[in-house]
């Protein structure tokens, strides 16, 4: 690899990694047929207690028995998954030995899945091997894994395209994840049949996460600015920073974000809507995928991890949480007025996607246009107003901050 120390010995390229995906109305039951084609004799089911009992869940059964696929369930997924989580989940995974993984649901799902998908493949690691540092030792990830099909439930973490993993390490009270190409899923199922069953808050939350995983991989440091360079490819990370692709569909998702999102929050019988939300996750994710992603996202994992009492309308949870997409958003006009100072030009042509007239506007305005336009956007969709209003207080801002820093976003 060549040296290039006139630049700091920064990164000079970049890779694309993304799942193969499928869409369509009803694309579900194609599934079975898919675990025939790869010859799977034992499949691993993930989903969690919720989602056993609704419709995509029955739709992937349906097609498990009509092709005679034997599986065994697992439906003890957490939402807003702990390593205790995970690691029930591992050790599940280890038992059942599976040649393959279907997960159907939410980020919290598939991230799930594609964890027991890891250290079951490989037994001998320690939890830690393969988490991010500095949390964990971030070895990079050199055995075979099962094939992984995973079928989305709501439109955010676009997890069905990414080799990323988040968790709650609750030693630490911080979110963090396994990041690796190697964890990508095989397939992603995108059926918008699944999307119809969503809550309204569910459909805020998770489009809240769309639309920061658009805005923050469009405006993450470019990729040829990253140090150090690798020395060997297996090390560049998943999260390279904005380039030329993700750039492509980071824009396209944050188009229908503001075309579709407000249309699929407030009715649920708006089948283009939700149809086209549940794309533009997939979009959003294969940008952010492979970019990464910045300040909101490394903001929110403290914000969620330290919740207290906060519990939100339309989610059936036993246990206090922030969703992952409201976590994120919240933080994101005083982000992105922050980050503008780097690359006006972009935070300006964000503003504008999202219905700014930016006509008359000056460029050192960039980020407090971007951040108006945000905060108009969230108020009319009966966003939480800050941190106060999910139950945090000045007193909170060090341990906010404390678990803010690892993050290595």
């Amino acid at each position: 690899v060549p040296e290039r120390p006139a630049l700091g010995n920064t990164d000079y390229a970049f890779e694309m990694a993304i799942s193969n995906i499928r869409y369509g109305e009803g694309v579900t039951k194609e599934i079975g047929m898919d675990l025939q084609n790869l010859g799977a004799r034992r499949v691993c089911l993930m989903t969690d207690k919720n989602l056993s009992k609704l419709p995509p869940v029955n739709a992937v059964l349906n097609s498990l028995a009509k092709y005679g696929i034997k599986f065994q369930m697992y439906d003890n997924v957490r939402v807003e998954p702990t390593d205790q989580s995970f690691l029930d989940a591992i050790q599940f995974a280890k038992k059942g030995e599976f040649d393959a993984y279907v997960a159907v649901g939410g980020g919290s799902v598939i991230d799930t899945c594609k964890a027991a998908n890891l250290y079951a493949a490989s037994p001998s690691s320690e939890f830690l091997d393969y988490v991010n540092a500095p949390i964990g030792k971030g070895k990079p990830v050199t055995v075979p894994l099962k094939p992984l099909i995973a079928v989305p439930t709501t439109s955010g973490t676009g997890s069905e395209t990414t080799g990323v993993a988040i968790f709650d390490f609750k030693e630490l009270k911080v979110k963090t994840g396994i990041a690796s190409r190697a964890i990508k899923p095989t397939l992603g199922i995108i059926d918008p049949l699944h999307t119809l069953s969503m809550p309204e808050r569910i459909v805020a939350n998770s489009g809240f996460d769309v639309l920061c995983h658009a805005l923050e991989s469009y405006t993450a440091l470019p990729y040829n600015k990253r140090s150090p360079c690798p020395s060997n490819p297996i090390h560049r990370p998943a999260y390279q920073g904005s380039n030329p692709i993700s750039d492509v569909w980071a824009l396209h998702a944050l188009r229908i974000v503001a075309k579709y999102l407000k249309r699929a929050i407030r009715n649920p019988e708006d089948r283009e809507a939700r149809a086209n939300m549940h794309l533009a996750s997939a979009f959003a994710g294969i940008g952010f995928g492979n970019a990464g992603v910045h300040l909101c996202h490394g903001m929110s994992y403290p914000i969620s991890g330290l919740v207290k009492t906060y519990k939100p309308k339309d989610y059936n949870v036993d246990h206090s949480l922030v969703p992952h997409g409201l976590s994120v958003v919240l933080t994101s006009p005083a982000v992105f007025a922050f980050t503008a100072q780097i690359h006006p030009e972009r935070h300006l042509e964000a503003a504008e996607i999202l219905g700014a007239d930016i006509r008359t506007a000056k460029i050192k305005d960039a980020g407090l246009i971007l951040a108006d336009t945000l905060r108009k956007f969230l108020f009319d969709l009966n966003v939480d107003d800050g941190l106060a209003a999910i139950g945090y207080s000045k007193a909170d801002i060090p341990a906010l901050v404390k678990g803010t820093l690892p993050q290595v976003r």
